[in-house]
């Protein structure tokens, strides 16, 4: 282990006579300690072969403190061998043996040391591991702030990084997929619910018929108009659903189509006026100077979900209305209402699939109404808010126009 020998083998090529000359020992004396280099060379592989295998089950402290031992120990041996054989004076030996020692006694700290801050990181990182793989997505290795692991290195530091950015991922995918599963559910609800009633209903007219319980033509008018309401009703259904599927999976790009704002806020209120009119609301527009603008047709769809949100949320008597403006390349809608607002806790969540603030699931729908106007809004590149107050709600659209 000392550098003599690395100096003789590399002087090897120019001769034993290079070799004298460089350590200024005789031509004999060389030969007789390259001949000292088989031995140790051949006693260095088997001990490395022998300390192998005890090594595996070793610790990380006894692992570096073994490859410390080991090193002193060799440059102690070749010391004694060349004290031996008169290449190293007694007196040059002894404070050779000694600074050999000392180094070993350092180096024993330095691997403890060592060992402790590697082991305390690679116990966190193992932690971290076991909470992941038990289910706690939510465990983290904190390597930012986490001193043991930045200490034990830049690999170890990675490894945290990394076992960190995977348990972001697998808690993020864990999540969607239990929204997904929500909303799974929540389709299932929904759907058995807004169909059981006007399936009921036309079975019972139905039977109603084929019994011949009703004969008279008043009556089966009457419920050929009831059945006809709840077949729409249930077309409406189906029709949500699957505007809303294909919205969901992206189906629908941006489309190239245009439409007059003003052509879209007419329709959007003329679908409304005869619910708003039997509640007796005022329908109030302005539109100012957008009404020449162009836009997709699907902004149609939002304005109707918005109207008729409002006017069925607004007490009779009061006023539903709808503004329209263009401000620096943008269109701006916002539908507002003076009826019974939205509560705090709800107002999060009115956008969500088949979210509905009536637990009894009064009135028509199966609540993808304001889903639909969102997915419709942000896939044009726009954004869509709710806010409620005293006076009732305000729900405010924003699309850029260039892309409307």
């Amino acid at each position: 282990m000392l550098v003599l020998p690395a100096a003789v083998s590399a002087a090897g090529a120019a001769g034993t006579s290079g070799v004298a000359a460089l350590t200024g020992m005789d031509a004999p004396g060389i030969t007789h300690l390259l001949s000292l280099l088989v031995p140790a060379a051949v006693a260095t592989l088997l001990v490395a072969a022998a300390v192998r295998p005890l090594l595996r089950a070793a610790t990380l402290g006894q692992r570096f403190g073994a490859v410390a031992t080991i090193a002193v120990a060799f440059a102690l041996a070749n010391l004694g061998v060349l004290t031996a054989a008169m290449f190293v004076s007694r007196h040059d030996a002894t404070l050779l043996a000694t600074l050999l020692i000392y180094s070993l006694a350092v180096s024993a700290a330095a691997a403890l040391v060592l060992a402790g801050t590697t082991t305390d990181a690679v116990a966190r990182l193992g932690r971290t591991a076991q909470l992941l793989g038990g289910g706690d997505l939510t465990a983290r290795t904190g390597w930012e702030r986490s001193t043991d692991v930045r200490d034990a290195g830049p690999e170890l530091a990675t490894l945290a990084r990394t076992l960190d950015d995977m348990a972001d991922r697998l808690q993020r995918a864990h999540e969607r997929e239990r929204h997904a599963e929500d909303v799974r559910r929540d389709l299932i609800a929904a759907v058995s619910h807004d169909l059981r009633t006007p399936l009921a209903s036309l079975r019972a007219m139905v039977e109603a018929v084929a019994d011949e319980v009703v004969e008279d033509p008043v009556s089966l008018r009457r419920y050929a108009g009831e059945m006809q309401s709840s077949v729409a009703q249930i077309s409406r259904l189906v029709d949500d659903l699957f505007e809303f599927a294909q919205l969901e999976a992206g189906a629908i790009a941006v489309e190239t189509r245009r439409a007059r704002v003003g052509e879209l806020v007419e329709s959007a209120v003329a679908a409304v006026a005869h619910d708003a009119a039997e509640k007796g609301l005022r329908l109030v527009t302005e539109v100012d100077g957008a009404a020449d603008l162009t836009c997709s047709p699907r902004i149609e769809r939002v304005l109707h979900t918005l109207l008729l949100n409002a006017v069925q949320h607004t007490p009779a008597d009061g006023t539903v209305r709808l503004a329209v403006t263009c401000t620096e390349r943008r269109l701006e809608m916002a539908v507002e209402d003076t009826g019974e607002g939205i509560a705090p806790e709800d107002l999060a969540r009115v956008f969500e699939p088949f979210f509905r603030a009536d637990p009894a699931r009064h009135g028509p729908g199966a609540g993808l109404g304001l889903a639909i106007a969102r997915r419709i809004v942000e896939a044009h590149g726009g954004r869509i808010s709710a806010e409620s107050g005293a006076a009732g709600a305000r729900f405010a659209v924003t699309v850029p126009l260039s892309v409307s």
